[in-house]
């Protein structure tokens, strides 16, 4: 499997697995914790969660999973943009590190941008990576603007967490090749898109087709053809798991990769940056 590696050289495999919409009915929380514990045997050990998600249940579905294998797996987590004070983060952080069960987070991030400047959640960041509360930290749903006021402090952010997927692609314009100059791995989130148009693309169905696998295998193969990006889908159950297990199967031609271009154009200037 492939790795992308932080600016501290620690490398992680570059497809992971998502949390979002899990913990949110209880009849359903072993099931997902079951299906995460399959991709830590499948080598996915990158789990990326929120406080948001289920308002912490995604976390203890995360705990769950990872019971007697926290050493195998590479944990993220975000805190709400109103916890990302210099009061308030350290108590956020200490909610997620007690329904993960565990006493380290390895990625912390701001999940997007509220009302707390910016160089307060830093500070307040670099305190936990201090207090040994967390590894290292990022931010997600930040533009360029938004890492540029970072100023020195941005060599210590370890990663952008962003929408990007075939029908979301304006961060190939400038955040990506930023990120890339820092050696600053990016993080995608919903890389197979949202509600399923995206799979039922007529383009996606043709490349699928050509190549003997689903959509969706070939969707995520798409954000992973350049390197630098760690994707993080959802997988619903244990089938859909192993379908984005598989991904590292697939080898997108020039003719693939061009009817993607003529599908989804990339952009020619700078766009609004897309976040759900």
């Amino acid at each position: 499997m492939n790795t992308v590696t932080f600016p501290d050289e620690t490398s992680v495999p570059a497809l992971g697995q998502g949390t979002w919409k899990m913990g949110e009915r209880g009849s359903d929380r072993a099931a997902e914790a079951r299906t995460l514990r399959l991709g830590l045997d499948l080598g996915l050990t990158l789990i990326d969660t929120a406080e948001m998600y289920a308002e912490g249940g995604a976390e203890e579905v995360v705990a769950e999973a990872i019971a007697g294998r926290r050493d195998e797996v590479f944990l993220v987590t975000k805190a709400y943009p109103q916890n990302a004070s210099r009061s308030r983060l350290p108590e956020a952080c200490e909610r997620s590190l007690k329904r993960l069960r565990t006493d380290v987070i390895d990625l912390y991030l701001l999940h997007w941008r509220g009302s707390v400047p910016l160089a307060e959640t830093v500070e307040a960041m670099e305190k936990l990576v201090r207090d040994g509360k967390i590894r290292r930290w990022g931010v997600s749903n930040l533009d360029v603007s938004d890492l540029e006021e970072l100023g020195s402090t941005l060599s210590g952010c370890a990663t952008d967490q962003v929408l990007y997927n075939l029908e979301a692609r304006g961060v190939e314009f400038d955040l990506l090749p930023f990120a890339a100059r820092l050696k600053m791995p990016v993080m995608a989130y919903s890389p197979v898109g949202q509600g399923g148009d995206l799979l039922r693309h007529p383009a996606l169905k043709r490349i699928a087709a050509r190549q003997g696998i689903s959509p969706a295998q070939v969707a995520l193969a798409w954000t992973l053809r350049g390197g630098g990006v760690i994707s993080i889908p959802k997988a619903s159950d244990e089938a859909h798991l192993r379908e984005n297990a598989d991904v590292w199967k697939v080898v997108l031609t020039p003719e693939d990769l061009a009817e993607f271009d003529s599908a989804f154009p990339p952009p020619k200037r700078k766009q609004p940056l897309e976040m759900l």
